[in-house]
């Protein structure tokens, strides 16, 4: 009984003494989470705030990259917090801190062999972060060596180890940061609109120069279509010449990610503008390749 007391005794004073500040060390780690968590909410919402004030070439630089950053930098403070809070712990556990170097050591070197893919996904995305290569709202094409098939979207979410975008279907796709091969940012300060009008050979083609080039004043002077534009369309000439047909390219620089708007309704006006003149059109209208490139 007498035995029973003092380990009872025991028991709490260590209650009251290191049983407490392992507690009181847990609820300010959980409170330091929160307190992170909503700083980090808070500051990505005034900066998409601001980025909705602010003119919309700007942003696309500037406030995707600080959202990226904002949401690292509150991941590597809660890993932070989580290694100190068990670091701590652990002490108070009386568990001897340096007798675990070595063993440490160990788990290091295995960890580093067998965790390899993970070290390059964070690698990768620090890269992705420092250089800016694409930031929170970014359209993109990822080229990933598994699949043959290219993914496009838009970026919903960027940490040190994953990628997750939005396909236009409304599919999110995760990707480790470590397994993107190449990225083509198709909303990287400005986009461009590539319309390759086919036209019968025998139309003249002053005819149909002069008819797009009045194409894309109409839509400069639009004043739905205008704030999408960064100048006038611009008429490039006769790009390929065919047995029955040629073809002439109509091209409009864009905002970010909105020259498949444009696209499509330059295309709906020069279809219009045909019609109108009587010119038939031999094959469908296209747009060339959507990375703002050609």
């Amino acid at each position: 009984m007498v035995v029973s007391l003092i380990h009872l005794h025991a028991v709490a004073l260590w209650a009251r003494g290191k049983g407490l500040e392992i507690v009181l060390l847990i609820t300010g780690a959980l409170l330091l989470t929160r307190f992170a968590n909503w700083l980090g909410n808070k500051i990505t919402a005034r900066i998409d705030a601001q980025a909705r004030e602010s003119d919309a070439l700007v942003r696309s630089e500037a406030s995707k990259h600080r959202h990226a950053l904002a949401q690292v930098i509150t991941w590597v403070t809660l890993v932070v917090i989580y290694c100190a809070t068990a670091v701590a712990v652990a002490a108070r556990l009386g568990v001897p801190l340096s007798g675990l170097i070595a063993p440490a050591a160990v788990l290091g070197v295995a960890l580093g062999f067998g965790a390899q893919r993970i070290v390059q996904d964070v690698l990768a995305g620090f890269f992705i972060i420092t250089e800016r290569q694409y930031g929170f709202g970014d359209l993109v094409r990822l080229a990933v060596p598994s699949t043959t098939e290219v993914t496009i979207g838009t970026v919903e979410d960027v940490t040190l180890r994953i990628t997750t975008i939005r396909t236009a279907d409304g599919e999110v796709i995760t990707t480790p940061n470590g397994q993107i091969t190449q990225v083509t940012n198709l909303s990287r300060d400005w986009a461009r609109a590539v319309v390759d009008v086919p036209v019968p050979a025998a139309v003249d083609v002053n005819h149909v120069t002069e008819l797009l080039r009045q194409v894309g004043e109409d839509a400069y002077r639009d004043g739905a279509l205008s704030p999408l534009l960064l100048d006038t369309p611009a008429v490039m000439g006769v790009q390929s010449i065919d047995v029955d047909h040629f073809q002439v390219r109509l091209v409009a620089r864009t905002l970010p990610g909105k020259q498949f708007d444009v696209g499509q309704i330059l295309r709906s006006r020069v279809a219009a503008v045909f019609l109108k003149e009587g010119i038939n059109v031999p094959t469908g209208l296209d747009t060339a390749d959507p990375s703002g490139t050609a």
